[in-house]
């Protein structure tokens, strides 16, 4: 395992993070990560085929002593702080493909916000954006 991230598998860490967090990762939520690659311009240049090779790495990651600490820490290193934001949306996008927030991942978004030193306020408009690209 690699001890620095690229900041694409910093982004990308930050959602199988959140898609594992509740130990049960979806076809939605899995489906979402492919999606968000394709789609967005902050993986400009990321070569898709890696997606799957860095979730295992993300998962084995996790399952190690203090594993959510250190990719947390990881991805904060990795990231520059105009992409601190972008990282909290993507985590919030995973949590919402599912149309439910459980307890394990609204503690994430805790963990997630904090680490990143992102505000209340900006981290509550990002998940009122989400939830209203969600609603059916």
């Amino acid at each position: 395992m690699s001890a620095t991230l690229s900041q694409h598998e910093a982004l990308v860490h930050v959602m199988v993070m959140m898609s594992a967090v509740d130990r049960n990762m979806t076809d939605d939520e899995f489906a979402r990560i492919g999606v968000l690659v394709r789609f967005l311009p902050a993986f400009e240049g990321f070569d898709e085929d890696h997606l799957i090779h860095i979730g295992r790495e993300c998962a084995a990651q996790l399952a190690a002593s203090e594993g959510l600490d250190v990719v947390l820490e990881m991805v904060r290193e990795a990231l520059p702080q105009r992409l601190y934001e972008t990282a909290y949306a993507l985590a919030v996008e995973i949590a919402a493909a599912d149309q439910r927030i459980r307890n394990e991942e609204i503690r994430l978004l805790q963990l997630l916000r904090d680490r990143l030193g992102l505000d209340k306020l900006t981290c509550a408009a990002i998940e009122r954006g989400a939830m209203a690209r969600f609603r059916r």
